[in-house]
């Protein structure tokens, strides 16, 4: 038997980051745990990272390229498969232009340089993300209001916290890991937790405000409100840091506390409490979570609570919302190298001119794509490259979803397992896990830090996701492409004087960190001021003032459905074992939660007949799922909260059970439920009803 030996690498099975010490024998890694000397994670690891081996050795892992036949799914070469994808691809450039190819992704992985260089140098504008929904439209929205993403600034020794609509020891989401808000927290910070639900944050809050879903935008006008008419903001900072301060206030003016009660269900004098607490007590930030992105009012939401840290005086502070500086490298921005796509390409962004903030940062929403493939309007999507996504479970209106993949002429997926997305493909190419790769992980991210992943081994034929676009985009006669993934390591570390081995060594860099950036440089917005007054939407023929619109489905906006739909759905409830789509078929996460969960409310469940660990029916106007019930008494009667991102690997056709738990059969992504600026789609809030499922 072999030394073992151990390898500091960074883990990647969310969005990332955590420090791993990977203990590889005989070519095998046999166990991780936590690396001590982590800046990020400091040796804690979730059960996803723990449950890593069982998904890197999983039977039924693809571990060498496949292509569809006539009798199904059959092994072919690495050779074969690139050109295969290779010329399809050209082909359709030839007939129908770079524009007819859709290169797409699923939530962040550290792969995002590697295939936006792929996209553009192909000469696609047609780049599919999650980020319309969920962090990239954050960016997005800070982009025009303050020029930078405000992150919380955590060991910085905030005072007080706002936890709004995140759960981060749970998701561990993007920039800091929720190790880092509890020792804030437990250094005796206030905290204010503002969730539909009542869970393990809520409980140690000393302000909850259960508002009703989707009502964010409200509530954070509410909390300006107080902030005003009470003279608690930064007068210093607003007179000389804030673009149209005075058309904001009146705009803020129109949300009384009573309206906003009566849009919220959040009590008059709760909300007052919570605005006098987080603008009294210095400094203090505001976490939030994608929840505050998945509805129309997505963009709107990220300003006005942009607005609530800059008022008070709590933007680029020491423990406030900070914009910390990365370390000197060249980041994803710069790798993807946007000049590469021709200006021409870039107008035919597909939904460019409807969503402009999406196009901004270089993106398109999901329901743009699908009518184009179904009605080949304003032109026809031919063929697509999918890495790491799958939208059957993920996107809304999952049927639609389906259809336009189903129709697609052709699709190559990158993957771990044939997924119900994945299935529908013609080539499958074997992506490595994060045991099996080498990158400069987390230059993407806003926290201020680069990490060192290490690949501890190589399983079978898998190719990391940046050698598959590399050798791909060289197949097509792409230059600039460097000879091996370390050899662009060493160009994106260039500016640092490392090279990859340098690098690994070290483990990370760590920007070096300065406050009130903008007393120098002013922010980086046309006025050089945070725009509560956008110039920008301006220009682009919307209100430049944020405001809250109710959602299109909701008790308030479609009191005509109500006899049939008299509950609020809440979908998207997170769990510490799954990301999204991903690891249902992993054992020791599948152990602890077997199966898809629906929380509701003991008195709803008592209405309908319905008892703990029963199998109901979630229906809404599009379609039905079916999921577990969990009695919760901390979500309101009129709300019921449900798992997203389930499918079936243990069913072993084609579909995999993709219709049968999956919430977003009941989701919507028409026109007039999706932002106006940066399309993103409604997947919280929607009319639903229950019922027990007789069959079972």
């Amino acid at each position: 038997m072999g030394e073992t030996k151990k390898i500091r690498t960074a883990c990647r099975s969310c969005h990332g980051g955590c420090g791993v010490i990977a203990h590889v024998k005989d070519g095998k890694v046999i166990k991780v745990e936590g690396d001590p000397d982590s800046p990020l994670s400091y040796g804690t690891l979730c059960a996803k990272c723990l449950a890593i081996t069982q998904l890197a050795y999983h039977p039924d892992r693809i571990l060498h390229p496949m292509k569809k036949g006539a009798k199904g799914w059959e092994r072919i070469t690495w050779d074969e498969a690139l050109d295969t994808v290779a010329g399809k691809f050209n082909e359709v450039i030839e007939e129908y232009g770079a524009e007819s190819i859709v290169v797409g992704q699923g939530t962040g992985r550290d792969y995002e340089s590697h295939l936006y260089r792929f996209a553009n140098l192909l000469g696609t504008p047609n780049v599919l993300t999650a980020g319309h929904m969920c962090y990239v439209s954050r960016v997005g929205a800070t982009l025009i209001t303050c020029g930078n993403l405000p992150v919380s600034d955590w060991n910085g020794g905030p005072k007080c916290i706002v936890m709004w609509a995140c759960n981060p020891q749970w998701t561990n989401p993007d920039e800091h890991k929720g190790v880092d808000f509890w020792k804030a927290y437990k250094n005796g910070s206030k905290l204010i937790v503002i969730d539909p639900r009542k869970g393990f944050l809520a409980n140690k809050a000393d302000l909850w405000l259960q508002l009703r879903p989707g009502t964010d935008a409200a509530l954070a006008m509410g909390f300006l409100n107080v902030i005003i008419e009470e003279d608690l903001y930064d007068k210093e900072f607003v007179d000389q840091y804030i673009n149209g301060w005075d058309p904001f206030v009146e705009r803020v003016r129109e949300y009384p506390l009573d309206r906003v009660e009566e849009i919220t269900w959040v009590k008059q004098d709760l909300i007052r409490k919570a605005a006098r607490m987080y603008a009294t007590t210095k400094p203090a930030c505001i976490n939030w979570g994608v929840p505050t992105e998945q509805t129309l009012n997505c963009t709107d939401c990220t300003r006005i609570l942009t607005g609530l840290m800059a008022a008070t005086g709590n933007l680029d502070v020491p423990g406030g919302n900070a914009f910390f500086v990365p370390p000197p490298v060249r980041t994803v921005s710069h790798f993807c190298r946007h000049k590469d796509l021709p200006k021409e390409q870039w107008k035919k962004r597909l939904g460019g001119d409807q969503y402009k903030l999406a196009s901004r940062v270089a993106m398109i929403t999901p329901k743009v794509a699908w009518e184009a493939i179904l009605t080949g309007k304003p032109y026809p999507l031919k063929a697509g490259l999918l890495c790491g996504s799958n939208p059957v479970s993920t996107r809304a209106n999952a049927r639609e979803a389906y259809e336009a993949l189903k129709k697609i002429e052709f699709l190559a997926v990158i993957d771990f397992f044939l997924t119900p997305t994945a299935e529908l493909a013609d080539i499958f190419l074997p992506a490595g896990t994060w045991l099996e790769q080498n990158h400069m992980a987390d230059n993407w991210k806003r926290h201020g830090y680069v990490i060192a992943r290490q690949k501890a081994v190589e399983i079978g034929e898998c190719w990391q996701d940046h050698k598959i676009f590399q050798e791909l985009g060289k197949r097509m006669g792409q230059d600039g492409w460097w000879d091996t993934v370390e050899d662009a390591l060493d160009y994106l570390l260039e500016p640092t004087g490392l090279t990859w081995e340098d690098f690994k060594e070290k483990g990370y860099l760590k920007g070096d960190q300065v406050y009130y950036k903008y007393k120098e440089k002013g922010f980086s917005t046309p006025t050089g001021k945070v725009e509560l007054y956008s110039t920008v939407l301006e220009k682009w023929g919307h209100d430049p003032l944020p405001k809250y619109t109710e959602i299109p489905e909701s008790p308030v906006s479609r009191p005509d459905l109500l006899e049939d739909y008299p509950y609020i759905l809440n979908a998207g409830l997170r769990t510490p074992t799954f990301f999204h789509s991903a690891n249902r078929q992993i054992p020791w996460l599948r152990e602890i939660r077997p199966d898809p969960i629906v929380e509701i409310h003991p008195e709803t469940a008592k209405k309908h007949g319905i008892e703990e660990g029963d199998w109901v029916y979630i229906a809404s106007p599009r379609g039905r799922a079916k999921e577990r019930a969990k009695l919760n008494d901390g979500i309101d009667p009129q709300v019921i909260v449900a798992e997203h991102g389930w499918w079936f690997p243990e069913i072993k056709d084609p579909g995999h059970g993709w219709d049968i738990s999956n919430i977003n059969l009941l989701t919507d992504n028409s026109h007039e439920f999706m932002d106006p600026v940066m399309g993103a789609t409604n997947l919280r809030v929607l009319l639903c009803n229950i019922s027990p499922c007789e069959d079972e």
